[in-house]
């Protein structure tokens, strides 16, 4: 096909009645699609994409082969087949900057039936940054952020002729968290993926703001207008198993479940649960093969840092070992495909690798970006390959890169290929499907085809028919006992056509299959209430002896509140205890029984079953939210009991648990702190610290009032800091229980502490409790003793100057005049000074002047990269500056930024670069946060974990904090890396070798 006949299709096919397409603009669009592509005379594909499948390497048993490329598709992201054989293809040509409307969905066809798109037609156009298509009822429907579109072509053309927004509202800010990839769920719910984090977007449905969501993940049924909110967030691209279990990803972790819905955790306000999701892999590591790599990202070559597209293999027509429980997920930075088995965990699953050290579909070529997958008519594996040089956000990109690169290389060109068993016949699907025609039994026939794909195809169009004259089909299939996948579907698509008996669930409630049986009970929990003879075939599964069935049984019995089911409940709680999902599950019930089950738990306390601590942590954390004085006063006395010679067990959880609950209310119970004698006498004298440290954080909370009592324990913790006899930690907590209050009066006692004859943790908390007092006092006495401080002392004074803006200014001041050097400020308090507060912008550039020398830094250390490093050596090296950050191999250290294990495939200047310049970029989910609370305190860390209710933040010290969304004012991203930026003051160019080899080792 030549250019100019190219051109007058592609001419005839857009809309010009729409928005501002004139001939010149389209003319250049044109141009630019077909720059550096090339047409051999008989293919519909470029001469470049052609070559490009000489560049991949794929697991043996399988062929991979263009079914379109440029010029018919253009910088495509995510595609559908209907069930007439029509290809959608989304494509975002605007990424990253361009939103003038440039976005469209092509409509591919095959039309001389040899498998390969040769036909394009604009279906859609004029949209911003399309993301993703899923076919619904006889239009599709495409996520464009801030909108869900619903596209339709009444006249068979080829080109929509309705646009109708079913839902906006969605963030826009950021391009990784864009929603897209719409999946159609088992249970008839459209599913969404986006990453979105809590900025006061309202989600709804177009005129109707009546069911609005802030910012959330969601599910959504468009005729019937409901919007729900998930409990876990997914990036690009989500899937499910056979049993309908959602499966999600994000950059740097390539596959996570879904364990606990929404519904659930909504049901006890209570309980706070910041995170509902379960990491599955054990793995992180990547094996490509590509030649002069692009990658900008902070974590770049061998470790996953873009993953996307995830999908669960339920084609049917694979290679034996490959057609059950398998997942293939993207990751475009190393050009190639990953694969893992599912296996079965509890509630859960563990995802494990295939190969130890290759993956199942891996590129040479840099500019290769697969980016979705999806599976086909014919069970193949499609995959989208974006195809450009750079992929990653501009905002992740260091300065020095941006200018040196073109961040639209490689635009105007995109490939889909089909992946499918090694003697697997061509695609007949292209000449057309006629699955639409079908009749209700030929449909219903097709809810047990081995692929997914004429599946759930099958039930969306029976459901969208709603025809009487399907269900007794349906009812015979519901009950098929040769056909377990036709009884799955033939459920759920007469529960969508609100259909579906009592009879038939009680039937399924006894399936021989656990997948069906659990899938009955999120049945019989949507008719409990007008069908309650199905408690009955509930409570007999009680004994089931699958732990994903007793699972969802204690999650659908929290809904009911009877005396037969409070005791299923809790004997589906201890049968499973071990596992930390069913114990979140039986305290999400609306009607949890937390005060009778701790008494139980600590009655019968066994500390040889750690899982009851984790227990106790979450029932308290329950009683310290909802309860009353006198309840929350009789748990914390129970604690503060234990004798001199009694080990720690359950105590200091319990307290930590109450603590927790405290803090998470909006408002104290009533006369909290009546007996706070108890609390004093533990905070100053209990034996041990974890009851000292958490009595004194619970007065924190409730706080304290300027009374004889408060007076008289105050003066009892001056004689416990002052005795040099004593162990310098209950000195410490003594000094910290005096900050409960203005410490004004204490000030010259305090000052004497910071000597440095006195122990370190003496010194730190003085200095702390000091920096509490309001005012600038304080801070001047620092500066003016600023010589004497040890460098420990000094940074916990740091820590006093950032309390307030006219410290910060005193801190500037001494910073720029030499008084404090600039080295002595540490990554994290530069983070809060450069983003916090009236002087802010001064932070910046007076500390801009030190920052500006990382390059040199950098440049400096490049002589170790010459230097024979010893691996054992750098093992110290690793265990003195990098475990409180990073594990290695999934151990050695804490996991709050990338595992380090993972980047041996890296040169060594690549390692070397992002430990000394971490912030030469940031990967997405290793950025610091900044959470401002009701109550003006303000903490900042990386969001580990977030659920509709709750967020998880981590700081650089490993301490995790959970915060309701209720309790929180703003949320806003720093900018910057959780990283230090100061190693080379704790390391020399021949330490750095040795670090760098023991990073590099490949066993």
């Amino acid at each position: 096909m030549t250019y100019c006949n190219l051109f007058l299709k592609f001419r005839r096919h857009l809309n010009i009645k729409r928005h501002f397409y004139l001939d010149l603009v389209i003319l250049s669009s044109v141009l630019l699609l077909f720059a550096g592509c090339k047409s051999t005379p008989d293919s519909p594909f470029s001469e470049s994409a052609v070559k490009a499948l000489s560049s991949f390497e794929l697991e043996p048993g399988f062929k991979i082969e263009l079914i379109a490329s440029e010029p018919m598709i253009n910088d495509p992201v995510a595609m559908t087949v209907d069930e007439y054989g029509r290809m959608y293809v989304v494509e975002m040509p605007g990424v990253p900057y361009n939103k003038s409307g440039i976005g469209r969905v092509v409509l591919l066809k095959d039309t001389n039936g040899d498998g390969n798109m040769d036909q394009s037609t604009v279906f859609a156009d004029s949209l911003i940054l399309p993301t993703g298509v899923m076919r619904w009822k006889k239009g599709i429907i495409v996520t464009d952020p801030p909108n869900v579109f619903y596209f339709e072509d009444t006249n068979d053309d080829g080109v929509s002729d309705i646009r109708k927004t079913l839902l906006t509202g969605f963030d826009t800010s950021n391009l990784e968290a864009n929603v897209n990839n719409p999946l159609y769920g088992l249970d008839n719910w459209v599913y969404l993926a986006s990453l979105p984090v809590v900025k006061g977007n309202s989600i709804h449905f177009e005129g109707d703001s009546s069911n609005s969501l802030t910012e959330s993940s969601v599910r959504f049924r468009p005729d019937e207008k409901k919007l729900e909110a998930l409990s876990g967030k997914t990036q690009f691209g989500h899937t499910f198993d056979e049993w309908g279990n959602h499966l999600m990803v994000n950059n740097s972790n390539h596959i996570y479940h879904e364990v606990i819905a929404a519904r659930y955790l909504n049901r006890n306000p209570d309980l706070v649960v910041s995170n509902a999701t379960q990491t599955l892999a054990n793995h992180s590591e990547v094996f490509p093969i590509t030649i002069n790599p692009e990658y900008q990202m902070l974590t770049n070559v061998g470790v996953f840092t873009a993953a996307c597209g995830l999908t669960t293999y339920l084609g049917g027509a694979f290679p034996e070992g490959y057609n059950n429980n398998v997942t293939f997920v993207a990751e475009p930075a190393s050009n190639l495909i990953h694969v893992d088995r599912l296996e079965t965990d509890g509630a859960t699953f563990k995802a494990n690798r295939i190969h130890e050290r290759k993956d199942f579909l891996t590129s040479k070529d840099a500019y290769c970006r697969m980016v979705n997958t999806y599976i086909g008519p014919d069970g193949a594996l499609y995959i989208v390959d974006f195809y450009r040089q750079v992929i990653e956000g501009p905002e992740f990109m260091s300065e020095d890169v941006l200018k040196k690169v073109d961040l639209y290389n490689g635009t105007g060109t995109g490939r889909i290929y089909r992946v499918s068993a090694t003697d697997a016949a061509p695609p007949d699907w292209t000449k057309g499907l006629k699955l639409g025609d079908a009749s209700d039994e030929e449909l219903v026939s097709k809810l047990n085809d081995k692929n997914i794909w004429w599946r759930s195809n099958a039930q969306r169009l029976l459901v969208d028919r709603n025809s009487d004259k399907a269900l007794p089909s349906l009812v015979q299939m519901a009950q098929n006992i040769n056909q377990p996948m036709g009884r799955l579907h033939a459920l759920w698509t007469l529960e969508g056509m609100n259909k579906l008996s009592a009879d038939l669930i009680v039937n399924a409630l006894q399936d021989p299959m656990p997948g069906i049986r659990e899938n009955a009970i999120k049945l019989a929990e949507l008719h409990l209430e007008k069908e309650p003879i199905l408690l009955k075939g509930l409570l007999a599964l009680q004994n089931d002896a699958n732990a994903k069935v007793r699972f969802q049984l204690l999650c659908t019995l929290g809904f009911i509140n009877t005396p037969e089911v409070n005791a299923a409940r809790q004997q589906l709680l201890f049968k499973d205890l071990s596992d930390k999902w069913v114990q979140i599950a039986a305290l999400s019930a609306k009607f949890s029984p937390s005060v009778d089950l701790l008494n139980a738990v600590l009655l019968n306390y066994d500390s040889s079953v750690t899982a009851n601590n984790s227990l106790i942590q979450l029932l308290s954390s329950i009683v310290g939210k909802s309860q009353g004085t006198d309840v929350i006063n009789q748990f914390l006395q129970k604690a503060f009991a234990s004798s001199k010679n009694e080990k720690e067990t359950w105590q200091p959880d319990l307290i930590e648990g109450i603590a927790q609950g405290l803090g998470n209310r909006t408002t104290l119970p009533y006369d909290i702190g009546r007996e706070r004698d108890v609390l004093f006498k533990a905070g100053l004298e209990n034996n041990s610290n974890v009851i000292r440290r958490g009595a004194i954080r619970i007065l924190r909370i409730i706080g304290l009032p300027d009374d004889v009592k408060t007076r008289e324990a105050m003066s009892k913790a001056q004689q416990i800091a002052e005795n040099e006899n004593l162990d310098p930690v209950i000195r410490s907590s003594a000094i910290d229980f005096i900050a409960l209050i203005n410490p004004r009066p204490y000030v010259s006692f305090l000052k004497k502490l910071i000597n440095p004859r006195n122990p370190s943790p003496v010194q730190l908390s003085a200095i702390k409790t000091l920096g509490s007092i309001p005012g600038e006092e304080t801070a001047a006495y620092f500066l003016q003793e600023w010589s004497a401080l040890s460098p420990g002392a000094r940074s916990e004074a740091i820590n006093a100057f950032l309390g307030s803006d006219p410290r910060i200014k005193l801190l500037l001041d001494a910073i720029e005049t030499g008084k404090i050097n600039r080295s002595e400020i540490n990554w994290s308090q530069s983070v809060r000074l450069r983003s916090q507060g009236a002087y802010r912008d001064r932070a910046r550039t007076v500390l801009a002047k030190m920052d500006d020398k990382r390059k040199d830094v950098v440049d400096q250390y490049k002589a170790s990269l010459s230097l024979k490093g010893n691996a054992a050596k750098g093992l110290s090296m690793y265990q003195m500056h990098c475990v409180m950050c990073h594990q290695f191999k999934g151990k050695l250290g804490q996991a709050i930024g990338p595992d380090l294990g993972t980047v041996h495939a890296w040169a060594a200047s690549d390692i070397l670069t992002s430990i000394l310049d971490p912030n030469r970029s940031i990967a997405h989910g290793y950025d610091l946060w900044s959470v401002k609370l009701n109550n003006g305190k303000i903490v900042q860390g990386i969001i580990s974990a977030e659920t509709p209710s709750a967020i998880k933040l981590i700081n650089t010290e490993g301490i995790e904090t959970n915060i309701a969304r209720q309790d929180i004012a703003s949320l806003s991203a720093l900018g910057m890396s959780a990283m230090p930026d100061d190693l080379e003051k704790k390391i020399d160019k021949q330490q750095m070798a040795d670090l760098l080899a023991y990073l590099q080792q490949k066993k």
